[in-house]
Order: C-alpha cells, then structure tokens, then sequence
C-alpha cells in the first residue's frame, strides 16, 4: 500500500515538513517550490493532503495563504499547532567568530533579531528556512550561517552554532490540513472550529449587522481577517475561525443571519481544535 503524500511549501527540514513529521508521522513529505505548486498538487491528486502555514504568533498572517485558500475549492479538515526553533547553522568546522552573514526567510531573520546583532552580522533575505541552510551547505562558505530547524542541519549535514535562538519563547506557527473533499468533523465530537468566508453587501453597518448574531447566540469568534478581492478597494473578503459545530443551535442561527446580510457565504472546513489551543484560552473573571 503506497503512502500518503502530503504537500508542503519550501524545501526539506522547512518547519512545515517537521509540522507533517509529528501529525502524520507514516505520511510521505512532497516539497512544493511555492503555495500554488502545493495547492495544484492536492488539487490533481498528486498530494492527498497539504500542511500549509495560516499565521504565526510573532509575525502574524501568512498573507498569500488568505488569497489562495477560498480560491483553491479545496477544504480544511484539521489545524496543527508547532512551535518554531530556530537554530544557527553553518558547514562544518565554522567557528561562530568566522560569520560575516546569516540568510534565511524573512520571517526567521525577523524572529532572531537578538542574537543577529550580538554578533554583528549582516542578515539576508532567502525564499525560504531550509532552503539558505541547503545553499550553504553547497557554497561551503565558512563566513556565511543560516537559520533553519535543526531537521535541516541534519538533512543538509551542517553544523549548529547556537540553539533555540528565536526572541520569544512562544514562537508557534499554526498549520491548516487541506483536502480536495470537505470532511466535517462529526457534531458532537470534541472542540471543534468552523472556517469560512464571506463577503458583506454594500450597505451601512452590514459588517455590524452580519456579526451580531454570533454575540446574541453566544458563539466565540477566535479569527476574523479582511482583504481586497482582485484588487478591487470595494470589495472586501472576510475569513473566520469560530467555535463549534454548523449544526448546534446557536452557530446554525448565527450563521443564518450572517448569510442575511452577506453576498457570498462559503465552509472551508469543520474539524477538530488542536489540543494547543487550550493553552492560550482566556479565563473568565
């Protein structure tokens, strides 16, 4: 029986590689050069599923992935929570002394700013994580380090310089699970979250009038984000995360009034709250 491939953006040892390593650990990794290749291959059936990045806790939303996603047709069935540790990479022998830059994704660079100037070296924009530490690897520059994950250091045969060096502790990137067929999680079976996306007519307090179903019904919203639709100023998409199930009473009449005073309303997905998410739930006073 063949394995089930998963899609992911970047190259090997990239942190969604290591977010399919530990939630499908049988699966079989497919890097894609960008997010259209990784979309397309689940779309052909060349992936059966995806692992792509949605946001991360420090630089915010993965901007491309809002965009993409509603356009796809493919659907969420998970989420999968990672925290992200950067390391400092070079090719063997390198003393930390020799450094003269480091590359890396932008967001790394972003999220290790402490340690890039207590050494004084030049940081420098790279596609991606894993990919600067294969570069380096090749180059065989003793003055040029990357940031990557330490699956990287091993799969490219480098030598790590310092450890855990991102700035903040809680650096986690949050994945969702795509599909070609939605696959609801069963009513019932656990913390659940609902996706969808929506577009509001062009009224007065439309936005104001489509949410207020979800405070009067009691539904907590965790997600909302906005953005242009084909660079149209007027023409604003709405994505959402919200707690439960289509089918409870209080998100079915929630999502009903929403459809009210909404043009276009569509379910990316209804599946499971990864167990982190309780990690971050607020106390009530």
């Amino acid at each position: 029986m063949s394995k089930m491939k998963i899609a992911f953006q970047g190259e090997p040892g990239a942190n969604s590689h290591i977010a399919i390593v530990e939630a499908y650990p049988d699966a079989e990794p497919l890097p894609c050069a960008t997010f259209e290749d990784a979309l397309s291959a689940i779309s052909s059936g060349e992936a059966d599923l995806g692992m792509i990045p949605i946001e991360n806790s420090v630089a915010g939303r993965v901007a491309d992935i809002h965009h993409l996603l509603p356009a796809s047709g493919l659907f969420i069935i998970g989420e999968w929570f990672l925290p992200v540790r950067h390391q400092l990479m070079a090719v063997n022998g390198t003393k930390i002394e020799d450094i003269k830059s480091v590359e890396s994704h932008v967001h790394a660079l972003g999220q290790c700013r402490r340690i890039i100037r207590k050494l004084g070296i030049k940081p420098i924009v790279h596609a991606d994580t894993a990919g600067s530490a294969r570069d380096i690897s090749e180059r065989k520059d003793k003055t040029v380090a990357a940031i990557a994950s330490r699956l990287a250091a091993k799969i490219y045969g480098l030598d790590i310089l310092a450890e855990d060096i991102e700035d903040e502790a809680h650096n986690t990137t949050r994945f969702v699970v795509l599909a070609r067929e939605p696959k609801w999680a069963a009513q019932g079976s656990g913390p659940l979250v609902t996706t969808f996306v929506f577009r509001v007519r062009n009224l007065p307090a439309a936005l104001y009038k489509a949410l207020g179903g979800f405070a009067t019904n009691g539904v907590n919203m965790t997600k909302l984000e906005s953005y242009m639709v084909d660079g149209n100023f007027f023409a604003t998409q709405f994505y959402a995360d919200v707690d439960g199930h289509p089918e409870d009473k209080g998100l079915a009449f929630a999502i009903e009034e929403l459809k009210f005073f909404s043009r276009e309303f569509r379910i990316v997905g209804v599946y499971p709250g990864h167990p982190f998410r309780a990690t971050f739930s607020e106390t009530q006073d």
